[in-house]
């Protein structure tokens, strides 16, 4: 390629929210950008950076001519090395700008670049994080390019966060005091959401249970969605079919919104991408597959809380014996900090117990695992990522939401879409085994595994030659972000 095709190639850099399921989400929307001839410049934090070149390997993260890896300071205190990074620090960080320095000088260095080598085009656009928001609308108005907000959360969750100020405005955030979170006060019935209906306050993101109006968490958030009108178009991680309705009430209230999910089932079309690195900041085992395929077709129950969600070493204990009672194989990932404060210890006699049905790995290739034919249930923490990934799979669930936009997550999950059931916020040992059997052998297991079915079939059209999503990606790059401002 000469210097003049680099020149006139769209370069996109893309920044996601510093958390691995973002990261995730992100790296497959880049990916999908770069096949469709954009130079791609992707930017993590420094702290991630290092995270993947230890999992993944010191070359990995080496890129291609046409898609290369930046880092910059999150200017936070270094932190256990296999833990995610603090939220609420994370937050204040973000709110407070230290980001925009750092990565200004980013988008001035590649712009420099461009016009010392010719090797790299100047940039032309910038994908970020909605929830980086607070400084990459800023930095793309400084260079003069259009920004896309990615939201990598379902569109119910993205009502749900764009209805904070409300909530305020009605009286109902903050909490009067603790007694909230048990008088039933959370089940207050919230009838006024677009496009929404049987909507509870305990369903809005977990920011909004709070006794403190000055709350770092809540307070992001807020103002994180509020800015989304302000991009030149926000794009969510669905398909129309899965939320007409929350998707109806957004298209109203934002200019411009495209639906361009599930990312891997477009990926699924396209010859494999060249860029060999994995998503995951932890390392991978993969033995768990061949220990799968000696497992019956829909027989295992497949535990993993995602790459945020921590319990209680009481939890963790519950948990084991709901799933050793039910008799049923599962595996089960428990990640290095999945137990608050320290390693994850399970009794000696839930081992012996399991130890012929049972398999425990730090991390996995989760996606291989859901679509490995053995795999009959997942018993998560309602992440969005996951969600999507299992009903792309066709595997029913069990949710535990944990903190943020799980519990509106769940609640579609569960009541609206049909594909899964709720366990309760305390998770006993009898529940869990009820609920896991109920999901694998139960007649509600075989009415959500039928309809998880026809909402994946709904998915692959989303993703097919005309379906929703393509259509809505076609556009997103042709009108947005090949748009000369």
């Amino acid at each position: 390629m000469d210097s003049r095709e680099v020149a006139t190639k769209p370069h996109a850099v893309c920044i996601p929210f510093p958390y691995q399921s973002h990261i995730k989400a992100m790296l497959k929307f880049a990916k999908l950008l770069h096949h469709r001839g954009f130079h791609i410049t992707f930017v993590n934090t420094e702290f991630n950076h290092k995270r993947f070149l230890k999992s993944q390997g010191p070359n990995s993260l080496d890129g291609l001519p046409d898609f290369q890896f930046e880092a910059f300071s999150d200017s936070l205190p270094d932190s256990d090395e296999d833990a995610t990074p603090d939220a609420t620090l994370l937050c204040e960080s973000i709110r407070k700008q230290h980001f925009l320095a750092p990565f200004h000088a980013l988008l001035t260095k590649l712009n420099n670049d461009a016009i010392s080598t010719s090797s790299n085009p100047p940039v032309t656009c910038i994908v970020s994080d909605g929830f980086m928001s607070a400084f990459t609308i800023t930095a793309a108005e400084e260079i003069g390019v259009p920004i896309v907000l990615f939201y990598t959360i379902a569109a119910c969750s993205f009502m749900g966060f764009k209805q904070l100020r409300a909530v305020v405005e009605k009286g109902l955030f903050p909490l009067k005091d603790e007694s909230c979170f048990k008088n039933g006060y959370l089940d207050t019935v919230i009838d006024w959401i677009p496009g929404m209906r049987d909507i509870r306050l305990r369903d809005l993101p977990t920011f909004a249970r709070n006794t403190n109006l000055d709350d770092t968490g809540f307070n992001f958030i807020m103002e994180e969605t509020e800015r989304a009108h302000e991009a030149s178009a926000v794009v969510l991680h669905t398909f129309d079919a899965l939320e007409a309705d929350v998707l109806e009430a957004l298209s109203s209230m934002l200019p411009h919104v495209y639906t361009v999910g599930p990312l891997q089932l477009h990926l699924n079309q396209i010859p494999e991408h060249p860029l060999k690195m994995g998503y995951s900041p932890w390392k991978e085992e993969t033995e768990c597959l061949e220990w799968l395929n000696t497992k019956a077709p829909n027989s295992v129950v497949y535990v993993n809380f995602g790459s945020v969600a921590v319990v209680t070493p009481e939890q963790l204990v519950e948990f084991g014996w709901g799933l050793a009672n039910s008799k049923l194989p599962f595996f089960w990932v428990i990640r290095p900090d999945l137990v608050v404060g320290e390693s994850a210890i399970l009794p000696p006699e839930f081992v012996a117990e399991t130890k012929e049905r049972s398999l425990i790995a730090g991390w996995c290739p989760q996606e291989q695992v859901l679509n490995h034919p053995s795999v009959g249930g997942f018993l998560m923490h309602s992440g969005w990522n996951s969600t999507v990934e299992s009903l792309t799979a066709g595997v029913p669930m069990l949710c535990w939401p944990f903190f943020g936009d799980q519990q509106m997550d769940c609640r579609y999950t569960c009541n609206e879409w049909g594909i899964g059931l709720e366990i309760s916020d305390d998770a006993k040992r009898e529940e869990v085994e009820k609920l896991i059997k109920e999901l694998m052998e139960g007649e509600k297991g075989k009415k959500m595994k039928n309809k998880v079915m026809e909402w994946k079939k709904l998915a692959e059209e989303a993703t097919g030659p005309r379906g929703s999503s393509s259509t809505n990606l076609d556009n997103l790059v042709n009108q947005v972000l090949l748009r000369k401002i």
